[in-house]
């Protein structure tokens, strides 16, 4: 997908965090390990609350950061979306899962931090921000929940 707004940006995140959802889903009902399935739902849970969230940045954004051009900001530090599902986390540890999954989340908070330092109107640097400051909560969430299955 060709990202040219960030209305764009958005829907492609959303999108990515729906996709890695059905993933791990999927992956769950096939892993060996009792306790690498439920953190496999879980975290296809957490990634589908996710894209819910996300959405509503579509819906609440202001309009005109929504139609603000994108496209030139995305040359620097493009994600490695492959990684979503190339992997096959019904194989994968505990850990490894882990590490997959928070290394998913850090690759979209540097993207989002890269736009917010190079945004030009205050709107689109509000919305990214908003953006960032989402996924920075979720990941510390995300963190304190998978911290506290590990101790289990």
């Amino acid at each position: 997908m060709e990202i040219k707004t960030f209305r764009e940006l958005i829907d492609w995140t959303r999108d990515l965090h729906q996709h890695l959802s059905e993933c791990l889903a999927h992956c769950a009902g096939e892993h060996k390990q009792e306790r690498a399935q439920a953190l496999l739902q879980y975290l296809a849970d957490h990634e589908s609350e996710l894209a819910n969230i996300v959405a509503e940045f579509e819906h609440q954004g202001n309009h005109k950061a929504m139609e603000t051009r994108v496209y030139d900001y995305l040359n620097h530090h493009p994600l490695e979306t492959h990684r979503t599902c190339s992997l096959p986390y019904a194989e994968m540890s505990f850990e490894q899962i882990s590490h997959e999954v928070f290394d998913f989340h850090d690759q979209i908070m540097d993207l989002y931090k890269t736009l917010v330092s190079k945004a030009d109107i205050p709107e689109a640097q509000e919305l990214l921000q908003a953006l960032l400051d989402m996924e920075e909560h979720e990941a510390m969430r995300l963190a304190r929940q998978i911290g506290r299955m590990d101790d289990v």
